[in-house]
């Protein structure tokens, strides 16, 4: 069921592993020349600043293609004609997706990425204007048909192609399906959290049986997300979309649901991170760890609006400094183990993948902030004035 051969995968995974080995010094040149010869893949793939470019020409270039077409064969279309061309356009795109990375070998390339994203946006548009655009408004209330069959396209994309992102799209078209079903936001939540847990459920048993293959990594980022995405669902005050004044003002918004199952939940987030990081820790699951230490910063931040406590200027730099204690408490607990180890686990750096994440991060905060790296120059004062000097007498006969 997978685009790329299996063989593929593993040999790019195996290499993407030696390149690591290599940096860190655990194997020779000499060894890394001949195992390199030894994971030749025939996929194509190109680096990542490419592989965007690429993927935002490609999301241009079909938006313009489909929008000529109407413009020159269609002006004034009818919902339903509108709709059965974008799905043609949609299942178009998805057969391009699948010649790209049959005939042309294109892996992680940004162009095969952009047509799938293009198939479900417009698969979701068609359906929209051919069942429910100009109807009646009861037949609005099956608009979720919509949201539900962009999330199995997203699943089956991510299922196929391995795409990360595609699962998480899945899992956000997910959250609008419940409130076509109930208006009780509590019931909502409930839902949420009972598809998320059904997923976690279904990828957990089928990681199973791929712990050292290529696929692990890909079902470690689902699971991961899938935790997290319980958690939000659980976490009521990170629903509201004024979150920075909701958090300020200390209101805890348990208007909206019932008391048992506020409290509830204010519960289960102090329950589920030490869950997700002991899951995280017994699988040596970077991921899942990671998603597990979000949480329970997290649930820091958002106790004190879940209490109705009054948050103070001061509340960041006491979180602050109980993260960085924890952090150096940890690191000293492994360091003072045999050999820096405790359990299999260690604060050194293993790989020189975490080196090339904290290049990509710098890289990425100098172009969003460029202006906090690199001051501005600093204006003249208004009292400085600066004459011209005349030749040979260093300015003795000007105002300077």
């Amino acid at each position: 069921m997978r685009a790329y051969p299996a063989s593929s995968e593993e040999a790019l995974r195996t290499r993407g592993l030696l390149k690591d080995w290599a940096g860190e010094g655990f194997v020779t040149q000499e060894q890394y020349q001949r195992m390199e010869q030894e994971t030749a893949s025939d996929l194509r793939r190109t680096n990542i600043f490419l592989r965007v470019v690429l993927f935002f020409f490609t999301l241009v270039i079909v938006a313009a293609a489909v929008a000529l077409f109407f413009v020159v064969f269609l002006s004034r279309p009818r919902e339903e004609a509108t709709g059965i061309l974008l799905l043609i356009f949609a299942a178009i795109c998805y057969a391009a997706a699948e010649l790209a990375v049959s005939q042309g070998r294109l892996y992680r390339y940004g162009i095969e990425e952009a047509l799938l994203v293009c198939s479900v946006g417009l698969l979701c548009a068609g359906m929209q204007f051919v069942w429910f655009e100009g109807h009646s408004a009861a037949l609005h209330q099956m608009e979720f048909v919509v949201f539900a069959v962009g999330a199995i396209a997203s699943l089956w994309i991510w299922h196929r192609f391995g795409l990360f992102y595609a699962f998480l799209a899945a899992m956000i078209l997910a959250v609008f399906v419940p409130g076509y079903w109930t208006w009780s936001h509590s019931a909502q939540h409930t839902i949420v959290a009972a598809f998320y847990v059904a997923g976690l459920m279904a990828v957990v048993a089928v990681r199973q049986g791929h712990r050292f293959t290529y696929l692990d990594d890909g079902y470690s980022i689902a699971e991961a997300m899938l935790w997290l995405g319980i958690y939000l669902a659980i976490n009521l005050q990170l629903s509201s979309v004024d979150l920075l004044g909701k958090w300020w003002e200390g209101a805890g918004d348990a208007t909206e649901f019932s008391r048992p199952f506020y409290w509830s939940t204010w519960v289960l987030t102090w329950c589920l991170p030490p869950v997700v990081l002991a899951r995280g820790l017994i699988r040596k699951d970077r991921w899942v760890i990671g998603v597990g230490a979000v949480a329970a910063v997290l649930t820091l931040v958002t106790n004190k609006p879940y209490l109705g406590w009054q948050r103070h200027t001061w509340d960041p730099m006491v979180l602050g400094a109980l993260l960085f204690g924890a952090a150096l408490g940890i690191r000293r607990w492994l360091g003072r183990g045999a050999g820096g180890v405790r359990r299999g686990s260690t604060a050194q750096r293993l790989s020189g993948r975490d080196k090339r994440w904290m290049s990509a991060g710098t890289m990425a905060f100098g172009l969003v902030t460029p202006q906090s790296i690199t001051p501005s120059p600093k204006a003249e004062g208004p009292d400085v004035r600066f004459g011209g000097g005349d030749s040979g007498g260093g300015g003795a006969s000007s105002d300077f």
